[in-house]
């Protein structure tokens, strides 16, 4: 390559600091927007989850998104269709569409974890349930209306009282 060819320029950002992005609360669930989908051509998104020790996030499936969950600090356990797991530092979680999932902080300290939300859209979903939770906790038909809304359902209710149990965990909200 000649060292005179013109480079192409860039016209978003080309890093993002380890502080930067909204960051808002889902009862015990929190969600700090890193990348916008707008970013990559809504090939992905990515938002990074602190979760507050033994919250439960809602089972819920998504009919079009896959997520990709890197362990940043602490420990997540999920269950993916019949699967249960627990992930610590370093390790990944998959949550491919079509399969109920849900995953949850089993310890007594805040859990961080980055998701990676392909293909970007789904991370609207949390910007306009950060905005039902100020007003309190939702009531749970307004969080299954607004998910359906990003072609997500959220239920499978009876793994919510074993979960509880096993890992003494409370629901979100």
């Amino acid at each position: 390559m000649n060292r005179m060819d013109p480079v192409k320029k860039h016209h978003g950002r080309l890093a993002i600091p380890a502080k930067e992005g909204k960051l808002v609360s889902m009862g015990g669930i929190g969600v700090k927007f890193k990348i916008s989908g707008d970013e990559t051509n809504r090939a992905f998104s990515i938002v990074e989850h602190p979760v507050q020790p033994r919250t439960l996030v809602p089972p819920h499936l998504h009919h079009d998104t896959d997520e990709y969950s890197y362990v940043v600090e602490g420990q997540f356990g999920a269950r993916i269709g019949d699967e249960i797991l627990l992930a610590g530092p370093g390790e990944y979680i998959l949550k491919p569409r079509g399969i109920p999932h849900t995953f949850w902080n089993p310890t007594d300290k805040v859990a961080r974890l980055v998701e990676i939300i392909s293909p970007a859209g789904f991370e609207k979903f949390f910007a306009e349930a950060g905005d039902l939770f100020l007003k309190g906790p939702p009531e749970l038909e307004q969080v299954k209306a607004l998910a359906a809304r990003y072609n997500t359902s959220i239920g499978w209710d009876e793994w919510v009282p074993e979960l509880t149990k096993k890992y003494k965990l409370k629901l979100f909200g």
